[in-house]
């Protein structure tokens, strides 16, 4: 696997260009601190509005819903987004679905860490890796690397199982690798390895 990976430049395609660009990393970047957030104020933020965490992380996820749902009847872009995101179901409302499913069916904290992680710190990389013109091969190397160094930091951090790292390094890399219309990438990268971890969690008491 030698060949260059051709794929269209995200920057081209992104409202404001290079900065436009820039501002969607940056976004995704920022999607790291949400575990932060749900652990450290979640449940004061859903005593506020007399709900449980669980009913409060839905509530978010249908107003994202919403809001999407209204830029699409217009037909609206906003800066960092792509041109194309006009006609359908944006990168960031993919991710608030995915990330919310995890946050609602993820075990524990030890899970719920490194699948976010895997997406706001892995799936820009593995972008950025293509647009400097790497080959196949060296893409999925170097972000298999990456993301094995992920789950090791949550090995240490929060206690994820270290064993895991070795599973699921080359999994969130192969979650991001589907090339599909409709569905980004956003949500493959959350919902695989959350699917794989719920199979998982009967045996992981004993593993």
């Amino acid at each position: 696997m030698s060949e260059q990976v051709e794929l269209t430049n995200p920057v081209e395609l992104s409202v404001g260009g290079l900065g436009g660009h820039i501002f969607r990393r940056t976004i995704h970047l920022g999607m790291s601190f949400l575990p932060f957030i749900y652990f450290q104020w979640g449940e004061s933020a859903a005593d506020l509005f007399g709900l449980t965490l669980p009913q409060f992380v839905s509530c978010v996820v249908f107003l994202l819903f919403a809001a999407e749902a209204t830029r699409l009847k217009f037909g609206l872009t906003i800066y960092g987004q792509r041109e194309y995101e006009a006609r359908q179901i944006s990168a960031l409302g993919w991710g608030a679905f995915g990330i919310g499913l995890v946050f609602l069916l993820a075990p524990t904290e030890e899970y719920i860490w490194p699948i976010i992680l895997s997406l706001s710190l892995g799936d820009p990389f593995l972008g950025e890796m293509r647009r400097k013109g790497m080959t196949t091969r060296n893409v999925i190397l170097s972000s298999t690397f990456f993301l094995f160094l992920v789950w090791v930091a949550c090995w240490h951090f929060v206690q994820t199982p270290l064993w895991l790292a070795f599973l699921f390094a080359p999994l969130c890399v192969a979650s991001e690798w589907p090339r599909l219309r409709y569905i980004d990438d956003n949500a493959t990268m959350v919902l695989i390895p959350l699917g794989m971890v719920l199979l998982l969690e009967p045996f992981l008491g004993l593993l």
